[in-house]
């Protein structure tokens, strides 16, 4: 009540999201799908919004210092890249011109981001770089091989996810990571109380994030690097190896 009082002018947006919100909750009970409806009727209105870009100069920049950063921290051509999340492909379309042909890989649980991301990548004509473009259900993982990633990143994905989503994927993601191999993602961090938004957005503590990891086998670290970054979220990475300070 407080916000809502010093910020009236988000009232109006909030109750109409929360409406559509609810409905979709009711027709869709399970986080997956109901994520998946979320995504189909924002990607209607505008795929940039869809994936958190309010301008497309926005998105640009917000593609671009995904794939600054993780050329910075050793991504190279040869290697193969795991994108969770991939969206419509706002840091993808980088990566696939970057990567050598076939090397990209991206998952999504929405078909309606992906149909803007093959719009994406006709758009920037890569097709000659023949990425993989795949639809997910869950983050188990399966349909992939063993050892295979060097990389593997999703971007303002746990940010929308439960507990129990995160921790499905902790439990896979070591299996396809090469041996030296990392996974880095984003979250919304909190210092207070862990809490979500509409089912929509999530807050987590880091060492709740850090300790689901390491539960799982992972090495995991925070990345104070990435928070000189103007993006609002934080970055944790793990690995099945050792990881360097």
């Amino acid at each position: 009540m407080r916000y809502a009082l010093l910020n009236p002018g988000r009232v109006a947006p909030y109750v109409r999201r929360g409406a559509r919100d609810a409905w979709l909750r009711l027709k869709h009970p399970g986080h997956v799908d109901y994520y998946r409806a979320v995504m189909a009727s924002d990607t209607a209105r505008d795929p940039e919004a869809a994936v958190g870009s309010r301008s497309h100069e926005r998105w640009l920049a917000l593609g671009a210092m995904q794939y600054d950063y993780l050329v910075g921290h050793g991504l190279a051509p040869a290697h193969r890249l795991l994108d969770i999340g991939c969206g419509n492909l706002r840091a993808g379309w980088r990566f696939i011109d970057y990567l050598d042909s076939g090397n990209y890989y991206g998952i999504d649980i929405s078909p309606d981001i992906l149909i803007s991301a093959k719009r994406t990548m006709t758009h920037y004509h890569l097709q000659d770089k023949l990425p993989h473009l795949t639809l997910t259900h869950d983050l188990k993982l399966d349909f992939l091989p063993d050892g295979h990633f060097d990389v593997v990143h999703a971007h303002s994905v746990f940010s929308h996810s439960p507990l129990d989503v995160i921790d499905e994927c902790f439990a896979h993601v070591g299996r396809v990571l090469r041996p030296g191999g990392f996974f880095d993602f984003t979250f919304d961090r909190t210092e207070g109380a862990e809490h979500q938004v509409l089912r929509e957005d999530f807050y987590y503590r880091t060492d709740t994030l850090l300790a689901l990891a390491r539960k799982r086998g992972l090495t995991a670290r925070f990345m104070e690097d990435w928070e000189t970054r103007r993006h609002g979220q934080s970055k944790i990475r793990v690995s099945a190896d050792p990881l360097p300070e």
